[in-house]
């Protein structure tokens, strides 16, 4: 087993999948850290195992002073507490389907090293395909659907995806822990997906510099539609209803939020 990695239990199920997401760079509307920590407690997931990878991180960065430093408590002048960085796996099983849920960090520098491990522990465990979660901020309507995109690590993949009425993403440019962990999964010949939903936002400054933008934090929305496609992909019977009843709560909200700025800005016609 790599080194960096660490499980306490072994999963017996027929056919094990890992669903993962990170505290990162593309969490819009918290679906890559907001939905794995939602399912961690709506299944009552059980503590399966870790990636310790302290390589992967800095302690500080000139200039950043609190930005990356962890958190320590002192009492009476002794440590009783230091936040690390978490990288934890939690199971959940129904029937002969198990599922893996990681919750982690994204790394900062060595990805080759958080890749590798992260990639070995899923072969370790014997999971059959990796699904990743990340968000991305748009101007798109709140009240419909959410638009996915994909990206996958393996060519016959994507006929399967078609099933799940998402779009293959064509983008170009910084990569996420996501897509770099894709790449690294095709060149292993592991089966590897990342989703992406795009979350509305509205930046209103062009037409007013002195009003606030709107955005969603957790988009309930979002995770509901990300759900319907991983019970239909993996097989899973994920009981989705408490997201299904935010989902229409937050379109509501977020129609009282729009109608409201539109009273108090009649002149920007909202």
């Amino acid at each position: 087993m790599n080194e960096h990695v660490e499980f306490w239990d072994r999963p017996m199920a027929d056919e094990i999948y890992l669903l993962a997401g990170w505290n990162q760079w593309a969490d819009a509307g918290n679906i890559s850290s907001g939905l794995p920590t939602y399912l961690i407690k709506h299944l009552d997931a059980t503590p399966l195992g870790q990636l310790s990878v302290d390589e992967c991180y800095f302690f500080q960065v000139p200039g950043t002073h609190h930005f990356l430093r962890p958190d320590i408590k002192l009492k009476e002048g002794m440590p009783i507490a230091l936040e690390g960085r978490d990288n934890n796996y939690y199971y959940w099983s129904e029937g002969r389907r198990g599922l893996v849920i990681f919750l982690g960090e994204e790394p900062h520098v060595n990805p080759r090293l958080y890749a590798d491990a992260f990639l070995d522990a899923a072969q370790e465990l014997g999971v059959r395909r990796i699904v990743a979660l990340g968000g991305v901020y748009g101007a798109m309507p709140y009240d419909r659907d959410r638009e996915i995109h994909a990206v996958y690590s393996l060519p016959e993949i994507k006929d399967e995806l078609a099933d799940l009425s998402v779009k293959m993403s064509n983008y170009e440019g910084g990569s996420t822990i996501g897509t770099y962990l894709v790449y690294q999964a095709g060149r292993r010949g592991i089966e590897f997906i990342d989703l992406y939903a795009f979350v509305p936002a509205y930046d209103f400054a062009p037409l007013s510099p002195n009003v606030q933008g709107v955005r969603i934090d957790n988009d309930y929305a979002a995770w509901h539609e990300v759900m319907r496609r991983l019970n239909h992909m993996l097989g899973t019977d994920v009981d989705i209803s408490d997201l299904e009843a935010r989902s229409s709560q937050l379109k509501a909200s977020m129609h009282d939020r729009i109608e409201e700025f539109d009273r108090k800005n009649p002149d920007l016609h909202v």
